[in-house]
């Protein structure tokens, strides 16, 4: 159903089309219902001119939505999100997928955000893992993960696997996908050329908002099938960033396993609350020569950096394992005081 146009939106609708061109505008009304059609041609005629600063607004908020409609058809609303994040900012991304959604554009599996998790898992858990994949990959990660969860471990697996070396898939595919979907879940619904979807980046996302049992599940059901591509999702499952996030019990472990030559190498560039974490977890001594060394440094080529900071998180993740220290994962882990 078309949503109702709005007087404002008319006239931005006006702006856009007299700024594209008699020929491109032509071709954009014949897409349009004939109520919209009306609106927008009686905004054009009464527009005698329009200031620039209007215009640029106009052309700047048309130019952003139409790229985060492109960036969602690529790879889902996750996808779209990080991509406008890291140019815009996280305000600025938030601000255009929620406009985006209050404008009822039609993005592949949208109906999904109606489908309860539990009952979505049902109705797919019998499908080829690639159709799970291609739906779990254009889901947002929180409810991915919990459709992901409820499958057996030998499932989980596989879906991921998939969900991480997924590269494109038509949109005929998508299409087809989508239609048969909805069409099941009819009844329990509440009131470009290609489509990329699913990668590396998407499944992580996905298991970081799992918990622990399930995270092991997946990550030792990839390693029994791609040693290397288990390696890669360890690996950026958690990053130096999130070491603010231990206590300061976990930190000083950490610190402890590390040399201080790597611990140097691994701060340069990342922001002042991660090098004032660890700083803080240091004697006053061990903390003056770790910045005096990080000072020292000069230039480091990046690779370098992205090492050191693997160092560090493989010293994290193995005291995990032994149980010496807990990350916290979720909002469903329990602890006990």
């Amino acid at each position: 159903m078309t949503p109702t146009m709005t007087t404002e939106g008319a006239r931005k609708a006006a702006i856009v089309l007299i700024k594209i061109g008699r020929e491109k505008a032509t071709t954009v009304l014949a897409h349009l219902s004939e109520a919209e059609v009306e609106l927008i041609t009686a905004e054009i005629a009464q527009l005698e001119s329009v200031a620039a600063d209007e215009s640029n607004v106009v052309l700047r908020e048309f130019s952003e939505l139409a790229t985060a409609r492109r960036h969602i058809l690529q790879g889902g609303l996750e996808f779209a999100h990080d991509l406008l994040q890291s140019s815009l900012g996280e305000e600025r991304a938030q601000e255009i997928i929620a406009r985006l959604n209050a404008m009822a554009i039609q993005l592949p599996f949208q109906f999904l955000q109606r489908a309860d998790p539990a009952q979505l898992r049902t109705f797919i858990a019998d499908e080829h893992p690639q159709v799970i994949a291609l739906v779990l990959a254009h889901m947002t990660p929180d409810k991915a993960s919990l459709v992901l969860s409820g499958l057996p471990p030998e499932q989980q697996a596989e879906v991921a696997h998939r969900i991480a070396v997924m590269d494109r898939s038509t949109p005929d595919i998508v299409r087809n996908v989508e239609t048969i979907l909805e069409r099941k879940l009819s009844s329990v619904l509440q009131p470009s050329e290609s489509s990329r979807v699913g990668g590396i980046g998407p499944l992580v996302n996905i298991i970081n908002r799992s918990d622990r049992a399930t995270e092991r599940q997946i990550v030792e059901g990839l390693e029994s099938r791609d040693t290397g591509l288990a390696d890669e999702v360890r690996s950026r499952m958690f990053l130096l960033e999130d070491i603010v996030s231990l206590e300061d019990r976990a930190v000083q472990l950490v610190l402890r396993t590390v040399e201080t030559n790597d611990l140097a190498v691994a701060l340069k560039g990342v922001n002042e609350s991660v090098r004032e974490k660890i700083t803080s977890n240091l004697s006053e001594r061990a903390a003056e020569n770790l910045l005096e060394e990080l000072s020292l440094l000069g230039p480091v080529r990046l690779a370098q950096v992205e090492e050191a900071q693997q160092t560090v998180i493989r010293a994290i993740r193995a005291l995990e394992e032994k149980g010496d220290i807990i990350i916290r994962r979720g909002s469903d882990d329990e602890y006990v005081e």
